[in-house]
């Protein structure tokens, strides 16, 4: 019997300041959340729910990812994104995508088109167009600048944007999904977490994880796949497991932040930074958003 503990968690980058009003942000992550939640309670599987919850996120304009992205030093605009099926232990993700509205649509195209896992650059771009997502016609028209060095921080400083989602459906299958536009100021190539699976994102049978922040510390930790590891061999929770990760994260000198769903639907979402872009859908039917 299909069991009705919907969840949904999604971020918007834990490159919150204070200094920045984020009101305009907050209301949109709700209205997402609220969609997010119509299509679960209609009986979507929660990778659809993951990826539709993280193009809209992308094509916002509003958030360091997708069309909010951030140009690298040559000036060009170098996207990643993966996604991760905890049904089926499936994958997909792109890094250093150039030309596409949605990385994670390519993202998917990838985990259900072909035998691989990721694909990078020019082959990224070239697989995209030969399946027929939607193209960026005029970069200079397209991307908004949702960040920039000036309200982040400076050039090399590993200032970041990252949107993600993760999701309980109603038959209890896991989903993970993030994209990005990568650090401020980052070099041409340069690839972080949240294209990697295991470190931007994770998802199997215990928990769906979505991670933000200084990508270096994330793929150093495999802080996605090790929030699942302590759950599922120490015996932590969601949220103990999570802030574990977290701590090492910060020990290291790093920041950032995470979401996670558990298999019963507990979210959790820490972070170490000055603030985190959140919301979300618990079981009790509660919509939070926030970013501080």
């Amino acid at each position: 019997m299909a069991n009705k503990c919907l969840s949904v968690a999604l971020h918007g980058g834990a490159g919150a300041k204070r200094a920045r009003d984020y009101s305009k942000e907050i209301v949109h992550m709700r209205g997402v959340i609220e969609a997010a939640r119509d299509r679960l309670t209609a009986g979507a599987s929660a990778v659809d729910v993951a990826v539709e919850t993280v193009k809209a996120l992308e094509l916002s304009g509003l958030y360091v990812a997708g069309r909010g992205a951030s140009a690298n030093t040559a000036g060009r605009y170098e996207l990643d994104a993966c996604l991760m099926d905890g049904a089926a232990g499936d994958a997909g993700a792109v890094a250093a995508l150039q030309g596409f509205k949605s990385p994670i649509e390519v993202a998917r195209c990838v985990m259900v088109e072909t035998p691989h896992v990721m694909l990078a650059g020019e082959g990224a771009a070239l697989f995209a167009a030969e399946h027929g997502l939607e193209p960026i016609a005029d970069p200079k028209a397209w991307f908004t600048h949702a960040g920039t060095f000036e309200d982040n921080h400076p050039p090399g400083k590993l200032a970041h944007g990252t949107v993600g989602c993760v999701v309980r459906d109603e038959q209890g299958r896991l989903a993970g999904a993030t994209s990005t536009g990568g650090v401020f100021g980052k070099l041409p190539g340069r690839v972080g977490d949240s294209p990697v699976i295991g470190a931007g994102a994770w998802a199997d049978g215990t928990v769906a994880v979505s991670c933000t922040g200084q990508g270096e510390y994330f793929l150093r930790t495999s802080a996605a796949s090790q929030v699942a590891f302590r759950m599922r061999f120490l015996g932590q929770s969601v949220a103990q497991a999570s802030q574990a990760v977290l701590d090492e994260i910060k020990a290291m000198g790093g920041d950032g932040g995470l979401i996670a769903v558990d298999a019963v639907g507990n979210v959790a979402m820490p972070f170490v930074s000055e603030g985190m872009k959140r919301a979300a859908l618990t079981t009790d039917g509660e919509i939070v958003s926030a970013a501080f």
